[in-house]
């Protein structure tokens, strides 16, 4: 018990602290799709959620490159961002989690998060090698629900 409540402080203290989000596994629109059903992929409504309260987020999907999402220019890969990461927020295989974080590793950032369903130990090895926070099989989204909405985050609540 006592280590969630340490954990909860410290996921505090990281959303606290963090301006941008890098966020890899942005679904783009494709061809002859409802627009309405890309607002209600996973990835997509949690990107709004978190632009809504103040944090820019940079949509990153290598078939996308160019788009336009939620108000952001798609860029391909995180080696491709011109500015600070301070969050990169993992929608993608576990598998993948590997490369992600070697990525993440070259680009500086402070946390690798990875959302729910999504672990894996070289991963977390990676980012704890170079003093990167590592969050694994959590949803960003609800955590900060949780902690600053005091609210009890069912995922996702959607809209027309």
């Amino acid at each position: 018990m006592e280590t969630q409540i340490m954990e909860d402080k410290e996921i505090k203290i990281i959303l606290q602290n963090a301006k941008t989000i890098a966020m890899i596994g942005i679904s783009s629109e494709k061809k002859k799709e409802d627009p309405k059903k890309i607002k209600r992929k996973p990835a997509n409504v949690v990107m709004k959620y978190m632009q809504d309260f103040g944090y820019k987020v940079i949509p990153i999907n290598p078939f996308a490159e160019g788009e336009i999402i939620n108000g952001e220019k798609v860029v391909s890969s995180l080696d491709k961002v011109t500015e600070k990461i301070d969050i990169v927020d993992v929608f993608r295989p576990s598998k993948e989690a590997p490369d992600i974080a070697e990525q993440a590793v070259k680009i500086g950032t402070k946390v690798l998060w990875l959302q729910y369903g999504i672990h894996h130990k070289n991963a977390e090895e990676i980012a704890n090698k170079q003093n990167i926070k590592y969050v694994s099989n959590r949803c960003i989204k609800q955590e900060y629900q949780k902690i600053f909405q005091k609210s009890n985050p069912v995922f996702p609540a959607l809209k027309n």
